[in-house]
Order: structure tokens, then C-alpha cells, then sequence
């Protein structure tokens, strides 16, 4: 593949970003991209330039840029009715209520609709403390859930939190992140050493009684960390025993996005009390949903309401997104092509040592830099040497990590083995300029 020559001079929407927007709403690339159009795969800045899209607007996109099918339903309902609130009721949230019932684990029901994966977090840890009357959240260090305070509280990021807590009751975790393992152990002569120790925070920091566990199955903004076999059935024994439900943060890993199964958590013999979810259900529509037994949804308070939770445009766009999944296999698709990656990414590995650890489960597949395999030693450097690199190669991948040092991509559900090649292509040209 050869090199395009960068485009170094800002364009006029990239300057006035600068000027109008917050500091904080940050951009990647050290010369921000300005898209203007989207079809399938690919992506259009605003000087023409075409990119393959292998990050998704963070794992949203799931089934392409302008889908003909979400693009004719979201027509079609905006030309019907566009807003309603939710004090009154509308066909798609009836719908897709009716379509979360059926396709959600265990014995998940009933749903609360709202505009994002932030607002879907707070509903769920409102919903867990309303239904079993106490206070207190165990959450994962290296988690994330969102901007508002109460997500922020449960950040397990100091990177994305601005201000110390403002909201009290979160107690933090430490990760199942194998890699690096807290406790220097190896799995699985650990003993799931990450999973007992649950109970000692909970014992040790908590009054011993908890209202939830809330955790990523696989810790999304923290690097894609896939907790190992038996993590969550022993970790959710655990919260059980100490009175708490547990709430899946499905916000980045469900849709058949680990490949096969519908949510990520369904990879674990575990049934949630509470699922959480956003992003890819609309494939670029703003829409959050908590979901939850009767159990504890009956508990909610009987007054409440929002805007724009619910919105039809939006539960019409859910609603096409998933027959689009159904209708064309592709949570096989997801595991089959992500299959396919990560045997190329596994052979990116052994040719460049500074590609410490590859993970992930379908496509939700990650690269960890590191200066040293032995040490470890986080390289972010080399993770924006190969962001800039793969930007010339007109190719978009996303990054993450604590340690800023982790390459994320999110390939859309119906990719195909040729745009892995693509991306791989990319990938390994740019590793071999970057280093």
C-alpha cells in the first residue's frame, strides 16, 4: 500500500472546533479529521480524502455508514412522528421492549429508555440501590461508564475524571486484567485470586452489604481487558452472597460484537440482574437502554420521565439495526472475521516486539505497546507514532488504556476477511515506519 502525502492545513470546520468548542471535547490525530460523509465501510473528510472505518465512532457504527434498511426506517418514522416523550406512549419503544424481552439473558424484562450509555449506567445504579435499599457499588479499577457524576464516581480512570468523586458509595476492584495481573499471579494457578478478592473489599470497605456489582464483561476504554474463564461466576457468587444484584455494562460489547451470542456477558455462566447498553444499537442514533428483571424494575419509583428516552426515531433505528443482525447472521460474522483477525494480529505479534499483548473476543479486538515484553513497560508513544501512520494510510483505528498505550479497534459486524487484510496492511506498514 503506498503512502499518501498528509494534508497538513486546517480546515475551516477544524478551526472553528478550536475556537467554539471546550478544550475537553478532544480529537485524535495531532491535525484533527473533519468527516463529512459516510457509506458502509468507509469514512470522507472534508478534503476528500477516503477511509476505512475500523473503529466505528467507538465500537457505534455496527452495521455501516448509512445502512440502507436503519436509514429507510429512520426515514420513515421521522415523516410519521419524531417525538413523543415518554408520558405518552409509541409503537418502536413498545417494540423494542417487546424485542429486548426476548433476546436478553436470563430473565431480564423490562426496560428504561434513554439517550445514551452514561444515562443507562446511572438508571441502573439508581434501579440497584431503589431495589434492594442499600447504597454501596463495587466497580472494576480500569472501568468506564460514562460522564455524568455518578459515572464519573465509578470511573476506575484518574485520566477521565477532572474533579475528585462527587458522588459517594463506589468502592473499586482490582481488574481481571490477566496481562498484568494485580497480584503477579499467572492463570489459572491464580484461584481467580482477582474474584476472591471481591469479598475483602467488600468486607473491608463497605458495611458488608452491597446494592451491585456493575462491570464490563470485557473493560472496553480500559483496553478491551477479557476477564478469564470463571471470573464472573465466581465474582457474582460473591455479590449474591453480600445482597447484591449484578449489572452488566453491555454499553460497548453487546450486539453480537464478541461473536455469536447477542451480549458479552453471555460468554459466562452468569445471569445479570440489570444489562445496560447504547452505541451499536443505533449504529449512530443516540439511544441508551437499561434493562431488568420485574423484580427490580417494579421497585423504580412511579414518577419519572425523559425528554428523549424513547424517542420513536430512535427505537425505529434500534428496531432495523437488530433485524439487519438477524436477517444477514452477523454475530456468526462477527466471530468468524474476528477469528480471522486475531490470527493476523497474532502474526502482527511476532514480528513486532513492541506489540506486547493482543486481546479481545469477536470483533473487539486490542494491541498493548509496550518498550519491553519482559518489564512491560507501557509505550504510548508508539501507539500515536502508529495512529499517525495509519491516518496516512487512510485508515482509522481507536486507542485506549490507562496507560494511553493500547490500540482498539471496532470493525462493523458485517466486515468482511477483506477489510481485515486492509487493516492489517495498514497496521503492519505503519509498526514498520513507527519503530
Amino acid at each position: 500500500m503506498s503512502t499518501p502525502e498528509p494534508q497538513t492545513t486546517s480546515s475551516e470546520t477544524v478551526r472553528k472546533h478550536k475556537e467554539f468548542l471546550f478544550p475537553a471535547v478532544a480529537t485524535y490525530y495531532q491535525e484533527p479529521l473533519a468527516l463529512v460523509k459516510g457509506e458502509g465501510f468507509h469514512v470522507w473528510d472534508d478534503k476528500g480524502n477516503k477511509y476505512l472505518d475500523a473503529f466505528g465512532g467507538v465500537l457505534t457504527v455496527s452495521v455501516g455508514h448509512a445502512n440502507p434498511v436503519v436509514n429507510e426506517a429512520v426515514t420513515k418514522q421521522v415523516n410519521a412522528i419524531s417525538h413523543t416523550s415518554t408520558l405518552y406512549c409509541n409503537k418502536p419503544q413498545s417494540d423494542l421492549a417487546e424485542k429486548l424481552a426476548q433476546i436478553t439473558p436470563g430473565k431480564l424484562k423490562k426496560s428504561f429508555f434513554t439517550n445514551s450509555g452514561t444515562e443507562a449506567d446511572d438508571t441502573a445504579v439508581h434501579a440497584a440501590k431503589l431495589a434492594t435499599g442499600r447504597h454501596e457499588i463495587v466497580v472494576l479499577r480500569h472501568a468506564y461508564s460514562g460522564r455524568s457524576a455518578t459515572s464519573l464516581a465509578a470511573m476506575g480512570h484518574a485520566t477521565w475524571r477532572p474533579l475528585p468523586p462527587q458522588v459517594g458509595g463506589f468502592v473499586h476492584a482490582r481488574a481481571p486484567y490477566c496481562y498484568r495481573c494485580p497480584f503477579k499471579l499467572t492463570y489459572p494457578e491464580c484461584g481467580l485470586a482477582c474474584a476472591n478478592d471481591i469479598e475483602e473489599l467488600i468486607m473491608t470497605t463497605t458495611t458488608g452489604e452491597i446494592a451491585a456489582f456493575m462491570a464490563e464483561p470485557i473493560l472496553g476504554v480500559g483496553g478491551f481487558i477479557v476477564p478469564p474463564p470463571g471470573y464472573f461466576e465466581r465474582a457474582v457468587e460473591i455479590t449474591r452472597k453480600h445482597g447484591g444484584l449484578f449489572i452488566a455494562d453491555e454499553v460497548q460489547t453487546a450486539w453480537g460484537r464478541t461473536g455469536e451470542k447477542w451480549f458479552g456477558i453471555e460468554n459466562w455462566n452468569v445471569e445479570p440482574d440489570i444489562i445496560t447498553s447504547a452505541k451499536g444499537l443505533g449504529n449512530g442514533v443516540p439511544i441508551g437502554i437499561t434493562v431488568a428483571t420485574p423484580e427490580v424494575a417494579d421497585k423504580f419509583p412511579g414518577l419519572t420521565f425523559s425528554t428523549f428516552g424513547g424517542n420513536p426515531v430512535s427505537c425505529a433505528a434500534a428496531l432495523a439495526v437488530l433485524k439487519v443482525i438477524e436477517d444477514n447472521d452477523l454475530k456468526k460474522n462477527s466471530a468468524v472475521v474476528g477469528g480471522y483477525f486475531r490470527e493476523k494480529l497474532e502474526g502482527l505479534k511476532e514480528k513486532y516486539p513492541v506489540i506486547g499483548d493482543v486481546r479481545g473476543m469477536g470483533l473487539m479486538q486490542a494491541i498493548e505497546l509496550v518498550k519491553d515484553r519482559e518489564t512491560k513497560e507501557p509505550d504510548p508513544q508508539s501507539v500515536l507514532k502508529v495512529f499517525e501512520e495509519t491516518k496516512k494510510r487512510r485508515v482509522l483505528v481507536g486507542k485506549g488504556g490507562l496507560y494511553g498505550n493500547v490500540i482498539r479497534t471496532g470493525m462493523m459486524l458485517n466486515s468482511t476477511k477483506d477489510h481485515v487484510d486492509e487493516l492489517i496492511e495498514a497496521l503492519d506498514a505503519s509498526f514498520g515506519a513507527a519503530n
